[in-house]
């Protein structure tokens, strides 16, 4: 991926939990709270456009923490209702490490970020070459009854490897640190097994029994 700036050092991070965002994926969202309608009005203003999506947690002491890795993705489009708030989607760049908060008068919360490591997020889009398309659309198909989720499954049997592993990671109602362990996901492939673990974990009833044969 040629992109037409430069990845900056600080960019402004928005803490919701569940959200998920992948490199070459669209996210879409609602801003509606003025410290990220705030936050939406100064990202417009740069060149990059940037927002970085990460998973907050609590730590033992109570406080709101942020964790080490999250993606970031460009302001792609926007719209404003009536009553002031925004549709906005971000179209994933590329993951980051978070390497310290920057303290300062914003509303919103920024960070200093790392992007090394992280170089195929600009490359082409990934395949998988041990993907067992039909034995993973099966279990799918299971967690989905049991979830009461509806699919339109000719796409699902047509998608690109990535756009249907990615944009499955980014939908299943999965928690928190589960999305973020598919975030985390170093490859396509670890990501497509992460998943599977996850959605046979589901079906299992939260349990690490095995699965009945």
């Amino acid at each position: 991926m040629s992109l037409s700036f430069d990845l900056p050092e600080q960019i402004p991070v928005f803490p919701l939990p569940g959200a998920l965002l992948l490199p070459r994926t669209k996210l879409p969202l609602h801003i509606f709270e003025p410290r990220y309608l705030a936050m939406l009005d100064d990202a417009l203003k740069t060149d990059h456009r940037l927002i970085g999506m990460v998973q907050p947690f609590e730590s033992q002491s109570g406080k709101t923490q942020l964790h080490k890795i999250g993606c970031a993705g460009r302001v792609s489009q926007f719209t404003e209702t009536e009553d002031g708030r925004y549709m906005i989607t971000l179209s994933g760049i590329s993951r980051f490490r978070v390497m310290e908060e920057v303290e300062g008068f914003t509303p919103y919360r920024r960070c200093t970020v790392s992007w090394p490591g992280f170089e195929r997020d600009l490359g082409k889009p990934e395949h998988d070459p041990e993907f067992d398309r039909p034995r993973f659309l099966e279990t799918l198909s299971r967690y989905f009854d049991e979830q009461q989720l509806s699919a339109d499954w000719d796409t699902l049997k047509e998608a690109e490897d990535e756009l249907l592993l990615n944009s499955l990671s980014m939908l299943c109602p999965l928690d928190p640190e589960e999305k973020q362990a598919l975030l985390e996901a170093p490859s396509l492939q670890t990501r497509r097994e992460t998943l599977v673990t996850l959605l046979e974990f589901a079906l299992r009833g939260g349990t690490d029994e095995d699965p009945m044969q």
